[in-house]
């Protein structure tokens, strides 16, 4: 494998470990267009092989908060469960979709959760304060098929766009489930990793993943997710909300553009 190759997927992966580490976000909406422009992956392949990375990372930074009692996967394994199943059909599903039509609604995907994630961090106590008033479960039943269906829609999202669902799997515990922030933060990332593993699966049986490469991006966001994990409750989350949410968006606007020409 040529040295220069190695050293940018390295640089992919150190960049990728970070915003996962910092924001709690998928790392494969920032693998997938960066793989797929400099490295010359197919989307299919970079979406597969990205699925991979999102299963390494996520698995090292929930150890970290596992370690600081911030782990409660008893409590989220109903949207793990429901993931696992809709990660395959989203899989079956993107694998008989064209590449130009795949990579620009990627793109599309891509922008949008931008903005999403750009303007989250602005009202976020008031959405948390509604949403807690709006959701209530008058029997565990019905919190559990609540967490079921919403956690099939992730795994709908991450076996299509090869998201691991990280964000929205954050939204899930805290605005819905009502997780404290620290503890649906550790939660969401061993979620995210078994989401992206059976996503990732699906791939594999259409030979969409390149192995060596997926484990050099995953060790490489996997270190550097661990050290910038520890730093993330420093970091202020407005500013970082902007900041990543405008990456997202220009990244996606790019996506979209390749692919749609």
């Amino acid at each position: 494998m040529d040295v220069l190759l190695v050293i940018v997927m390295i640089l992919i992966g150190v960049f990728t470990g970070v915003v996962t580490g910092l924001t709690g976000a998928s790392g494969v909406m920032v693998v997938v267009p960066l793989v797929s422009m400099l490295l010359n992956f197919s989307i299919h392949e970079a979406i597969g092989t990205s699925l991979m990375v999102d299963v390494i990372a996520p698995l090292a930074i929930a150890y970290i908060y596992y370690k600081h009692g911030n782990v409660d996967i008893k409590s989220g394994i109903w949207i793990a469960l429901g993931s696992i199943v809709g990660a395959q059909l989203g899989a079956t599903f993107a694998a008989g979709m064209p590449e130009v039509g795949l990579g620009g609604v990627f793109g599309v995907f891509m922008a949008v959760m931008g903005v999403v994630v750009w303007k989250k961090g602005l009202n976020q106590k008031d959405v948390a304060n509604s949403m807690k008033k709006v959701v209530k479960f008058e029997t565990q039943t019905q919190r559990i098929c609540t967490a079921l269906i919403l956690g099939f829609a992730v795994g709908v999202v991450t076996g299509v766009f090869g998201a691991g669902g990280g964000g929205m799997i954050l939204l899930i515990l805290v605005f819905v489930l009502n997780f404290p922030l620290h503890i649906a933060i550790g939660t969401s990332a061993l979620i995210m990793a078994i989401t992206a593993c059976s996503g990732a699966i699906g791939y594999a049986l259409y030979g969409n993943i390149r192995l060596l490469d997926g484990l050099i991006l995953g060790f490489s966001a996997a270190g550097s997710g661990m050290v910038s994990g520890k730093f993330a409750n420093k970091v202020n989350e407005q500013v970082l909300s902007k900041a990543v949410g405008i990456v997202f968006i220009i990244l996606g606007l790019i996506m979209t553009v390749l692919y749609l020409k």
